[in-house]
């Protein structure tokens, strides 16, 4: 079965809302993984900013893990390090959402209601999971329960983490139904 058919959300079609604005939900704390060498301070100040903004909210843990731990010349299995050190911090209980280029295309309000489901799980956590120069390996890929895109262009993984900051803390003004979105 692939990743993206193990959904468990129904989800409205894009601009019709979400179904969970303005409801009590489940929150789940939120951890970001993210593979890839040392930020920008640019970039880690906005991902610092975000995480502010997000903590009024849920709980949000921003996890960086380093790209190729064991310095590979090969391809693979440089992505199979990465990978092996991602599983290390993904736990049974974890709601994961893998952000890779042939994921599912999802707007806001799709990401609002992907936050308002996973809640209804009956996993501890949601992870968010961006992936290294080369994407996800198997493990990952296998363990994931949904694979998203954030954009239809590839996005360096610190580009992909300022836009998914960006969109969890726009998924939860639209889940509080505050103005931001719009």
């Amino acid at each position: 079965m692939a990743v993206s058919a193990r959904l468990p959300m129904n989800i409205s079609p894009s601009g019709r809302g979400c179904k969970y604005t303005g409801q009590s939900l489940r929150v789940l704390p939120i951890r970001v993984l993210t593979v890839g060498k040392n930020r920008s301070a640019g970039v880690q100040l906005i991902v610092d900013e975000y995480i502010d903004k997000l903590k009024n909210y849920c709980k949000i843990e921003d996890v960086q893990i380093r790209s190729n731990p064991k310095n590979a010349r090969d391809v693979m299995a440089q992505i199979e390090q990465e990978d092996m050190a991602l599983m290390k911090i993904v736990k049974p209980g974890d709601w994961v959402v893998m952000l890779d280029e042939h994921g599912l295309d999802v707007g806001s309000e799709q990401v609002a209601e992907l936050i308002g489901d996973a809640g209804n799980t009956g996993s501890s956590n949601l992870l968010f999971c961006i992936g290294g120069p080369y994407g996800h390996g198997k493990q990952l890929r296998e363990r994931a329960d949904v694979s998203i895109k954030l954009s239809s262009l590839v996005l360096n993984h610190q580009i992909a983490l300022i836009v998914l900051m960006e969109q969890l803390y726009r998924a939860w003004t639209i889940l509080k139904g505050q103005k931001y979105h719009h």
